[in-house]
């Protein structure tokens, strides 16, 4: 197995995490980027652990699962989103002790 089977696995592990965000916002919001974004992160991230696997089993094919796995990247990346944040850091986002712009989650969804 070679050291590029490590960096799709990271690949793989960055899609998911980049899906599971949209799906909290979405969740959160109700917007409907971050619905479609959601939507087409599970299918990103397939993409993406396809490629890792054809990077981890073969030696021949590891740029082939390499290539996938950054085509999923470059593709999730390309999804439309409308503007959560205004003007808040890096550090108040991550911790959370940012202001809710519209908050959709208690109320019924179509």
């Amino acid at each position: 197995m070679s050291y590029l089977a490590y960096v799709a696995g990271f690949g793989v592990a960055v899609a998911a995490f980049l899906w599971l965000r949209d799906l909290r916002i979405f969740y959160r919001t109700g917007l409907p980027g971050y619905r479609k974004a959601a939507y087409r992160g599970v299918l990103y991230t397939a993409l993406a652990l396809l490629g890792y696997f054809i990077a981890s089993l073969t030696e021949d094919w590891v740029f082939l699962g390499l290539g996938l796995v950054l085509a999923a990247l470059y593709l999730q990346g390309r999804v439309e989103r409308e503007r959560v944040w205004r003007n808040e850091g890096t550090i108040q986002r991550f911790f959370g002790s940012v202001e809710r712009t519209k908050d959709m989650s208690t109320r019924k969804r179509p």
